[in-house]
């Protein structure tokens, strides 16, 4: 952190609650509020609570993208495509939404066919086959996405249709896929920039907002953490809002390399469990795994994001007995209103009951909320607490096996980094079901994610598509990360730059696969580079060591942690509970 002691803040918005944390030189405060409707007041309200003054550098993740994905609350979007491919977003890859359930669908595309057009003129591999024709009139669009045939190797017929459209139509928020997202398979560089035409109105209307707010308070413009881990600007957020589709979770994962490389452990997995859902990640190296491409509300998004994997199971998660008297715990949540059935406003069964009934929860949580055991009780009045938990455990064990062991990785080989307003008190049962060592628990582990955000570099993500032989690809930059496969093979493997590449995807490939064939020839599909500006130094004041032994309570900052029979530990100078079995 800079020596001037200006402070510099976080704020992370979740579907409970909305975290801040404030360094100001080697104090650290922090504060939680419940989220509101718009997550602007919500941003505000919890910077005025932990006493955000002269603050240098403010980063702020947000859910906004996320829910207006998931909500389809978008702008009304117009795909234009290449003749003959107008349907590009209804045919997908024509592979099922689930294997076995035939029924299920894909969701409805963000752009129906009626806003679906085609433009004459075709670029193919190696340059323009068709000269350009007009233009098609799309109509009152808010939003326009442009994806053609090769874009990605020569824009110049895209460019020309965004000019076209934006002259014809100023307000209309236009993006063309070379812009977003310049890399080879049509319908995933379509999806993705249909999406981030479909959100950018609202992200952008909500940055604006915020970055208005703040200037009002005091604060400085926010800083937007990407999906990649690393925080952008308002203005870069808002033009391509699909980059921030997993922002809020991305400044956990940060934190939580942060805090395991700072207590030794080069190896770790973040496991973040709030009140609505669980994210988990894998972090070798102390550093969070990306991927090239994910899946958010049904869509591919084709953007760097960090390798994460979510479960609808949090503390808030409702608990029900079904029609076959199973227990069924989430995704549904009792959100901050009405909450647990504990708080006291009426809610019903959740996981927070469960863990209060079982004695894993203070009779009264930080901020003075009182639990209302009785009220618990009748919640769970047939349901036994205890099997309500295993039930969560098992949907939480599922994904961490998901980046682990499904990955290639033994978990025995890293530790635990429990962090979440529920993650603590899970923590210690999880790691002995997967053999794991190690649980590391910060001492903000309630607002881990908010600190993460103090700590993230700035960074802009690029890519390049090559797709050729990895001999004839020329020089490569030194760092960075390619994507490679066999020639032949459908999908690549990412493998970092800084080295034998070659040598890193055969050994990535026998990791993954089993096997590796030294002697077969290697495509290049693309190669990934990041622009970063090195945060701030962190620093954290000096706590006492204190020894804990299970069974017991630890409280700490926004979280509870759950230390069961035969585990024990100390913290360390963050105040990093160290725990082993």
């Amino acid at each position: 952190m800079q020596s001037s002691g200006v402070a510099i803040l976080g704020v992370d918005v979740g579907g409970t609650f909305t975290d801040a944390v404030l360094l100001d030189g080697a104090t650290v405060r922090t504060a939680k509020v419940p989220t509101a409707q718009r997550q602007e007041d919500s941003v505000l309200a919890v910077a005025r609570a932990v006493g955000a003054a002269d603050v240098a550098r403010f980063a702020h993740g947000t859910t906004v993208a996320t829910n207006a994905l998931l909500e389809r609350r978008g702008a009304r979007t117009a795909f234009v495509a290449n003749e003959g491919f107008e349907h590009l977003l209804h045919t997908r890859r024509q592979t099922r939404a689930h294997l076995y359930r035939l029924c299920d669908e894909h969701p409805a595309p963000l752009v129906p066919l009626e806003r679906s057009f085609g433009v004459p003129g075709r670029i193919g591999p190696d340059g323009e086959l068709e000269p350009l024709g007009a233009v098609p009139d799309i109509g009152d669009a808010e939003a326009v996405a442009v994806c053609l045939l090769f874009a990605f190797r020569d824009p110049s017929h895209e460019r020309e249709v965004v000019r076209v459209l934006r002259e014809r139509d100023p307000r209309a928020h236009i993006v063309a896929s070379h812009e977003v997202a310049p890399e080879f398979r049509e319908y995933e560089r379509a999806s993705t920039t249909a999406a981030d035409a479909y959100l950018a109105p609202v992200a952008s209307r909500y940055l604006r907002a915020l970055a208005d707010g703040a200037r009002a308070a005091g604060l400085p413009e926010p800083l937007v953490m990407l999906s990649s881990g690393g925080v952008a600007t308002v203005d870069e957020a808002a033009a391509h809002p699909a980059t921030i589709l997993v922002s809020g979770p991305a400044g956990g994962v940060v934190g939580a390399g942060l805090l395991a490389r700072r207590a030794g452990f080069a190896d770790a997995i973040a496991f973040d469990m709030g009140g609505t859902s669980t994210d988990v990640c894998l972090l070798p190296g102390g550093r969070a795994a990306r991927v090239a491409e994910r899946e958010v509300g049904g869509f591919p998004i084709r953007l760097p994001t960090v390798d994460l994997h979510t479960v609808g199971a949090g503390g808030g998660s409702l608990v029900r007995v079904d029609a076959g008297g199973a227990i069924r715990v989430g995704p549904q949540s009792a959100g901050a209103q009405p909450g647990p059935a504990c708080y006291g406003n009426g809610g019903g069964a959740t996981v927070t009951d469960a863990n209060l009934l079982l004695d894993r929860l203070p009779a009264e949580l930080p901020g003075g909320l009182v639990l209302d055991r009785d009220a618990a009780a009748r919640a769970f009045e047939g349901i036994e607490p205890a099997a309500a938990i295993d039930v969560v455990n098992a949907e939480m064990l599922r994904a961490l096996r998901v980046v682990s062991v499904e990955r290639g990785h033994d978990p025995r080989d890293f530790a635990l980094v429990a962090f979440g307003g529920a993650g603590p008190l899970h923590a210690c049962a999880l790691a002995e079901e997967l053999g794991i060592e190690a649980v590391l628990v910060p001492a903000a582990a309630g607002v881990l994610s908010a600190l993460g955000l103090v700590a993230s570099d700035e960074r802009r993500d690029h890519v390049r598509s090559y797709v050729c032989p990895l001999s004839e690809a020329g020089e490569l930059p030194r760092e960075g990360e390619a994507d490679v496969r066999y020639r032949g093979q459908s999908f690549e493997l990412t493998v970092p730059l800084d080295g034998d590449v070659a040598a890193a995807f055969h050994r990535a490939h026998e990791e993954r696969y089993g096997y590796a064939e030294p002697e077969r020839e290697l495509e290049l599909v693309a190669v990934r580079t990041a622009d970063v500006v090195p945060a701030p130094e962190l620093i954290l004041p000096a706590v006492p060591h204190n020894r804990v032994a299970g069974p017991g309570l630890v409280e700490l900052d926004g979280a509870t942690c759950w230390v069961p029979e035969g585990w024990r530990g100390a913290t360390n100078d963050d105040g990093t509970l160290v725990l082993t079995r």
